[in-house]
């Protein structure tokens, strides 16, 4: 190039060495052009932002030492209150506190102490959702506060006492036989009843309420006993036994002394356990005839099959006659 007749000429001398410069001591960092790819999780997390969105969740701004995930967390696992909010002393105090009362609650099922254990469970929880829910309502009057611990108590008797329900009914039965708690594990349906099982049953289908010109009333309530003979089988009483299809076994108490009874379809015989009391003189007769009608139980009757068990954590269950 010439400039005012000078001559002057320009080289890129670096050009080549900046290109080329080794990249040894260079970090490698991810650029945030090419954020990463979405988990397989993303979309659950994109249908709760929606429905969040959708219900005007995201209008509600919690306290800065409250979170959404912990409040549902707090709510829906027992403990979990006491763990986020509470003291190091206090967090695994609360777990540790509700599984001795869950074991208590088990171990006295059918007693006033697993009753109490059972109030107890439901204290804890509703008392530690709670306690996290403070930064919530520490600024609100007194009488707001009860409220909204009412609600939540409420709220918690909606859970716990159908959990109770479904154990009874599904997994775990009390039976009080004479003073005492027999636990029974349920079984099959009706459907699988056989002899040797135990059922049990319901007296206010049986459609049969007064006896002997009413000298003879039977309450509604449920029986537990032994499954004796079922659909076809015959069963002969006489004076010192009863026979089930020609096999012989001692008399039950209140069994008459002579007659027989063949067990229709879809029923069994269930000789009932049932605590007699009376006003006046009632005659044997009239007891043992109402006995053996009630012996018979429909299908419509039972409740549940089950066995009980041989021991109950430390106790020796009582040994089920029929």
């Amino acid at each position: 190039m010439e400039y005012w007749g000078v001559r002057y000429s320009i080289t890129p001398k670096l050009h080549h060495s900046i290109a080329f410069m080794a990249r040894t001591n260079i970090t490698e960092e991810t650029s945030a052009y090419y954020p990463p790819r979405a988990g397989w999780y993303s979309p659950l997390f994109a249908f709760g932002a929606s429905v969040r969105r959708r219900l005007a969740l995201d209008r509600i701004h919690l306290p800065q030492r409250m979170t959404v995930i912990g409040l549902v967390a707090s709510f829906l696992v027992p403990g979990m209150g006491v763990y986020l909010r509470g003291p190091r002393l206090w967090r695994w105090a609360g777990f540790a506190g509700y599984g001795l009362l869950l074991l208590a609650f088990f171990a006295g099922f059918g007693y006033r102490a697993g009753n109490m254990a059972f109030g107890l469970l439901l204290s804890i929880h509703v008392t530690g959702f709670v306690y996290y829910c403070q930064p919530l309502l520490g600024n609100e009057p007194l009488q707001s506060r009860l409220v909204f611990t009412l609600l939540v108590l409420i709220a918690g008797l909606l859970f716990y006492m159908p959990a109770r329900s479904y154990i009874q009914r599904h997994w775990l039965t009390p039976l009080h036989v004479r003073g005492n708690v027999l636990i029974v594990q349920r079984l099959a349906g009706a459907h699988g009843i056989k002899r040797g099982d135990w059922v049990r049953y319901s007296l206010k289908d049986a459609g049969m309420e007064e006896y002997a010109g009413g000298m003879v009333q039977v309450q509604d309530g449920y029986c537990w006993g032994l499954v004796l003979a079922g659909a076809g089988d015959r069963v002969v009483f006489s004076a010192d036994s009863f026979k089930v299809n020609g096999e012989a076994q001692p008399l039950l108490p209140h069994m008459p002394g002579s007659g027989e009874v063949v067990v229709p379809e879809k029923h069994w015989f269930i000789w009932p356990n049932l605590d007699i009391s009376g006003h006046g003189y009632v005659g044997e007769g009239a007891i043992s005839s109402a006995m053996v009608q009630l012996a018979t139980v429909s299908e419509k009757q039972v409740v549940g099959t089950g066995k009980p068990f041989q021991r109950w954590f430390w106790r020796q269950q009582m040994k089920a006659t029929p």
